[in-house]
């Protein structure tokens, strides 16, 4: 097990990470107590899988293909007003 600072690790990174990488365990002090520790990710894990949580949870939905080539040829909407003016519509309505 290899220990290492804030500082050192900061300083080190690259290092620090190569020693992980190799399968080395890296505990981390702050003043003498230690805070974390650095451990290789074990293989075939995808860590966090932040989109497969939020397509479970129904906020966002992947998509199934390619972009279809006329919804990149569409013209931009137009806004009828400006940004400003909007804004200014808005807080004058107290939302």
């Amino acid at each position: 097990m290899e220990k290492a600072t804030i500082s050192q690790l900061k300083n080190q990174l690259s290092a620090y990470l190569a020693k992980v990488k190799a399968g080395s365990l890296v505990l981390i002090f702050d003043r003498d107590q230690p805070i974390a520790q650095l451990e290789r990710v074990p293989p075939g894990c995808q860590g966090d899988d932040r989109l497969g949580r939020l397509e479970r949870a129904g906020i966002i939905r992947r998509g199934t293909g390619k972009i279809r080539p006329e919804l990149l040829r569409q013209a931009a909407v137009k806004p009828t007003r400006s940004l400003v003016e909007a804004l200014l519509e808005e807080r004058a309505e107290g939302r």
